[in-house]
């Protein structure tokens, strides 16, 4: 197949008003936004926030100029001292630290959860945000108010501004800079009995790693992703996420290859931390009532055994005598790591497992005929793991008693990631339609600060775009026309069991579009099906296309439509918002 007959091509409004819509988008995405004074309101506070976003430009240079990382670290303790704190003021946090590449957030998420579940009160930084950045610190479970945010951001904000050093280079801190500032102080004004932290990127040299005194620290598990940063190999990448490791502060990591576990083991003798290997849910699960999870999917089990044994660890070394009754102790072989230890959950472990929840990953919403299958994956093996949970979930659905299925990838990544590596592993889910956009909600997004994003133009991130679709175009080809002296074989991403049913290419199989924002993808996508997202009358033109026009009548009449919304958390935020206005409340 031609990539003609695969009809890509790029919809937006053509009106005279999406016109003047699109050049005021750009501009606000490449030119600094106007600052307000601020009058203790929370959008005027996330507005001068977002001036602490390193402009596109910048990033570049700060990629072919890069300091000495150690440098930028202890600048942090800097802009901590003139916020009013020393580091030995975050003792009194009790922080658990987490880092890894895939399912950090999980994970954060379940110990929250369980040691909530022990009537502790909990703190909880985490990134990005879906929706609001209010949800980056939250306070038992719960994104901190808008009030409460205003507040502690107004404060923190004048008080570096008073402290500037008009000789410096740089006097304000960046922005994961700054909200790892003010969660530090939000959460010792609320007096939180612990602090469950994520790392940002990397481990050494991020900045949430000034704490000289965690409580414990855990590792999940590692893969490719952010090799600008970290390094192009697994050694590397282990060897930053290592560097979270404290001196006689007890770690725990999943099982990972072999290599990288090496160097983690390595890290941790060199700094003196006892480091052990979790064993698997199931070992836990023997004799003992099956758990249940708040979050779905296989690889959710691997996070949530790190969980268990991050916060069992905790309890304690806080002296909790209900933390779990050993079952037995497992031998380590010559060499390798000394394996945790197994134990009987307790019934408030069992509870906060259950009733963990974390929004954009693995996450299901059903709406009349259409069901939303949302996860954030952007490193490859989270995307295995996601394809993994979506075929899973497509065999549990009910399958309507008559009419046609139609499956819809909507799909955009960030960064330097290899888009086209992870749209291949998105194969083998037999999609009728790819949908791409950039991680704008809405063409005119001025209104709502907290999705906005200076750190790239607009020209850029449709650029990007465009390339996702013909990466798509490709491989399409490439399925299609496979090589003549290729041996067929097994699918690459799991066994015979996981294979979907057939499932019949309608005429319009391996459609790709374009779409200027996610709006407007949704509102081609749910063909006003969708009950609760009602969005405005499309733009003129916004339809005026052969494909478009016959999608929308195969998704108008389909009986049941299902939608992946993966690559970028941010993506799924802006989904998230459209179809979630109470989120935004």
């Amino acid at each position: 197949m031609s990539r003609a007959r695969c009809h890509a091509l790029f919809l937006a409004a053509v009106s005279p008003r999406g016109a003047t819509t699109r050049v005021a988008v750009r501009r606000g995405l490449s030119a600094w936004p106007v600052l307000q004074e601020p009058d203790m309101e929370y959008q005027d506070a996330v507005r001068t926030l977002n001036t602490l976003q390193t402009n596109a430009n910048y990033l570049e240079m700060v990629k072919r100029k890069r300091g000495d990382p150690q440098t930028q670290l202890e600048a942090m303790k800097l802009y901590l001292a003139r916020s009013g704190l020393q580091v030995e003021d975050l003792d009194q946090l009790n922080i658990i630290h987490i880092t890894g590449t895939k399912g950090k957030g999980s994970t954060c998420a379940f110990t929250e959860r369980i040691l909530r579940s022990y009537g502790l009160k909990t703190g909880f930084f985490s990134s990005p945000h879906l929706v609001q950045v209010r949800e980056r610190i939250r306070i038992n479970g719960q994104p901190i108010s808008s009030e409460l945010f205003t507040k502690h951001f107004w404060r923190l904000y004048h008080r570096l501004e008073e402290t500037k050093d008009d000789s410096s280079c740089v006097s304000m801190p960046g922005y994961f800079r700054f909200l790892t500032l003010m969660a530090f102080h939000v959460f010792l004004q609320e007096k939180v009995d612990l602090a469950v932290l994520e790392v940002g990127i990397g481990g050494a040299y991020d900045c949430t790693n000034i704490i000289r005194k965690p409580v414990v620290c855990g590792i999940t598990s590692l893969g490719i992703d952010h090799t600008g940063l970290l390094g192009d190999t697994m050694e590397k990448i282990a060897w930053q996420k290592g560097g979270i490791f404290k001196s006689g502060v007890p770690a725990f990591t999943v099982l990972q290859p072999d290599e990288p576990l090496a160097v983690l083991r390595d890290r941790a003798q060199q700094i003196s931390c006892p480091l052990y290997l979790c064993p698997p849910l199931q070992a836990l699960e023997e004799g003992g009532p099956p758990l249940t999870l708040g979050l779905e999917g296989e690889h959710q089990w691997s996070n949530a055994a790190l969980a268990l044994q991050v916060a069992r660890c905790w309890l304690q070394q806080k002296g909790y005598q209900d933390a779990g009754e050993l079952k037995a102790s497992r031998p380590s072989l010559p060499g390798q790591l000394p394996l945790a230890p197994v134990f009987q959950p307790t019934p408030r472990m069992q509870q906060g497992l259950r009733h963990t929840e974390w929004p954009g990953r693995t996450q299901l919403l059903r709406r009349g005929p259409l069901t939303w299958y949302l996860d954030g994956a952007h490193p490859p093996s989270s995307m295995q793991a996601c394809v993994r949970w979506f075929r899973q979930a497509l065999h549990r659905c009910e399958r309507p008693d008559s009419g046609s299925e139609v499956r819809v990838l909507l799909f955009n990544s960030t960064g330097d990631r290899d888009s086209a590596a992870l749209l291949k592993l998105l194969q083998p889910c037999q999609f009728d339609y790819a949908i791409f956009c950039p991680n704008l909600a809405e063409m005119a997004s001025t209104d709502n600060a907290d999705q906005q994003n200076f750190t790239v133009t607009l020209d850029q991130v449709l650029l990007r775009c465009l390339a996702h679709q013909q990466h798509w175009s490709r491989l399409h080809e490439e399925q299609v026309s496979p090589d003549p002296w290729s041996t067929p074989g097994q699918e690459q991403d799991g066994p015979a069991s996981l294979l979907l049913a057939p499932h019949p290419p309608h005429t319009h199989s391996a459609s790709s579009l374009v779409f200027s924002c996610i709006s407007h993808a949704l509102q081609w996508i749910t063909q006003g099906r969708d009950p609760l997202f009602q969005p405005p009358s499309p733009p003129r033109g916004l339809l005026a296309h052969p494909v478009a026009d016959s999608g929308a009548m195969v998704l108008q009449e389909a009986a049941a439509i299902h939608v992946l919304v993966t690559g970028s958390l941010h993506l799924v935020g802006g989904v998230l918002k459209l179809l979630e206005p109470s989120l935004s409340q």
